[in-house]
């Protein structure tokens, strides 16, 4: 027998996984709601971006169904829809990696880039600020200015590995976390999030403009992450059907204020 390739699986999927099986099993039954968040992250002790992006791609395959304010519910799908075989990254494992490779490139753009630079830079901000969000259109001038600044440093390969991971937004679980969180508000926040980068490499300021990568790719983490359901009644059992292992915790009323932070 040929050996087979071993595949290092993502946390959010072994999450979705152990999720997919407790509804299998009746554990979760069609109808009921699954614990918040913040419990789910306690019980499998991983952040709360890992159990969003697990349960985004249960949302993909019909298994639960997201209603923000109200909680996660389980679904009764159509049909037997399968676990992707696909290999998908998660949209905080793309962000985090956008953070960290962009932030390093507009501190170089900073120092090196031309006036020809930022001219490209300039288009690409003029034509996202003229121009409705959500949208195909919105994202292309969003790709053309993180391109544009990839550019200045005259590497092929960074230019491509940006546009490649912007491209990454395309996938169905990105796409699905952006349906509920981005809006006209959101893209205009992100807009000055941009002019703060462009400032910073047209004043040569390289270490502000890291910062300024840093804080947009980081704050669209952060927005990513506001809360789905309703966890000031967090306390309230999730219908359930058979055995109830480890039961989350009560938060306190402090905890259930709180929002939820990032964590890595």
């Amino acid at each position: 027998m040929p050996l087979e390739a071993v595949e290092a699986r993502r946390l959010y999927r072994q999450v979705a996984d152990q999720l997919r099986s407790l509804i299998d099993s009746g554990e979760y039954a069609v109808g009921s709601r699954l614990p918040t968040e913040r419990e789910l992250a306690d019980q499998l002790k991983v952040s709360r971006p890992t159990v969003r992006e697990a349960l985004i791609a249960l949302e993909v395959e019909g298994r639960v169904r997201i209603r923000v304010g109200s909680g996660i519910y389980v679904t009764e799908p159509a049909e037997a829809t399968p676990a992707p075989t696909a290999v998908i990254e998660g949209p905080f494992e793309l962000l985090r990696a956008r953070e960290f490779l962009e932030s390093a490139i507009a501190e170089q753009a900073a120092r090196v880039a031309t006036k020809d630079d930022v001219a490209r830079i300039d288009a690409a901000l003029v034509a996202m600020e003229n121009v409705e969000h959500p949208g195909e259109a919105s994202m292309i001038h969003d790709r053309a200015f993180h391109i544009a600044i990839a550019g200045c440093l005259g590497n092929a390969v960074l230019v491509r590995v940006v546009g490649e991971l912007f491209d990454q937004r395309l996938n169905p679980y990105f796409a699905q976390l952006a349906h509920y969180f981005e809006n006209p508000s959101t893209w205009r926040t992100a807009l000055s999030e941009h002019r703060a980068v462009r400032d910073a490499i047209a004043a040569r300021r390289p270490l502000a403009a890291h910062d300024a990568m840093r804080d947009h790719l980081a704050h669209s983490q952060e927005r990513f992450a506001q809360n789905f359901g309703a966890e000031t009644s967090a306390g309230a059992p999730a219908a359930r059907s058979g055995a109830q292992p480890g039961k989350p915790k009560r938060p306190s009323n402090k905890q259930a204020k709180s929002g939820s932070g990032r964590r890595r």
